[in-house]
């Protein structure tokens, strides 16, 4: 489950529709609306939360790089306005990705962001997709799913009100209909950031456009047995990862995992966050980003 900001993304100037193995995306590319850009690098952008998150936070946060990058969001199949067509596998979802890639005619080789699951897309897509990463951001994300336990405990241990049977439902993956999905989510939004708006919340809450079937296969199949760990090594590339130092659900500890993992990485941590540094701190996770992207990806 991803931070707070996903939600429902206008149809805009530069939103375009793909066919993408027999799925429609929702995709919004930054050279429907900059003849220049398919001369500059891209960078594709991976939502969390499946079935609850969308293109719409990662595509207000990277509309900062379109001076020096084609900025591709898209909603993944069975999220946001694209269609609810399974499977819903990591295997897919890479998949999907490079066709993006090959079907917009990116280049070889492309930034790959991922934040919350998304980064665990992200991972899966730079090990299975290698000779078309040029780097790799990720934020607020895990090299493995081991980290519920601790989730759960600080869920509890929080100051608003918790039910630990619906907890473990949502993590599970056993939410019964879009509806009971929305009141989980509800239920788990005040933790993601370091301030209490419960208008904020639920402004966001009713905003997000809902696919509980596919959390429910994210959480109850893919995480039980997702584990790069063993294979993080294998990565060539430069890859940054940032997190709130207050982060609930992938905490601290996952992103300094990663770095220890990851050969060419390098870790900033945002004290003044939670799962959501792009949106609590903009600016100086933009900075970060930014600083980066110049390092590491020629102009």
């Amino acid at each position: 489950m991803s931070a707070p900001g996903t939600g429902r993304a206008e149809e805009a100037a530069t939103t375009r529709r793909l066919e993408i193995n027999g799925a429609t995306l929702a995709v919004d590319d930054s050279a429907l609306s900059d003849p220049a850009a398919g001369a500059k690098p891209a960078i594709i952008t991976l939502h969390g939360a499946p079935g609850m998150g969308s293109r719409r936070n990662d595509w207000e946060v990277y509309a900062a790089f379109t001076d020096r990058f084609r900025v591709v969001s898209y909603d993944q199949r069975g999220s946001g306005s694209s269609s609810d067509t399974p499977p819903y596998t990591h295997e897919q979802f890479a998949a999907d990705t490079d066709a993006v890639r090959r079907t917009l005619g990116l280049g070889d080789k492309v930034v790959i962001a991922g934040g919350s699951y998304g980064g665990y897309l992200a991972q899966e897509y730079a090990l299975r997709y290698p000779e078309h990463v040029s780097a790799v951001v990720l934020r607020d994300t895990a090299a493995h799913s081991g980290h519920k336990g601790e989730a759960m405990r600080v869920a509890l241990e929080s100051p608003y009100p918790m039910d630990q049977g619906e907890l473990e439902r949502l993590f599970e993956g056993r939410t019964t209909s879009d509806d009971d999905f929305r009141a989980l989510i509800a239920m788990i939004m005040p933790l993601y950031t370091t301030t209490y708006d419960p208008d904020r919340d639920a402004s966001q809450v009713a905003a997000m456009q809902i696919h509980h079937a596919t959390h429910n296969y994210a959480f109850a199949h893919n995480q039980q047995g997702f584990d790069l760990r063993a294979r993080l090594g294998e990565l060539r590339v430069p890859v940054l990862i940032t997190v709130g130092r207050h982060d609930w659900i992938t905490p601290l500890a996952a992103s300094e995992e990663l770095h220890a993992l990851i050969p060419r990485s390098e870790l900033v941590i945002f004290e003044n966050s939670g799962h959501g540094p792009q949106n609590e701190e903009r600016e100086a996770w933009r900075a970060a980003v930014r600083r980066f992207l110049d390092r590491v990806v020629p102009a």
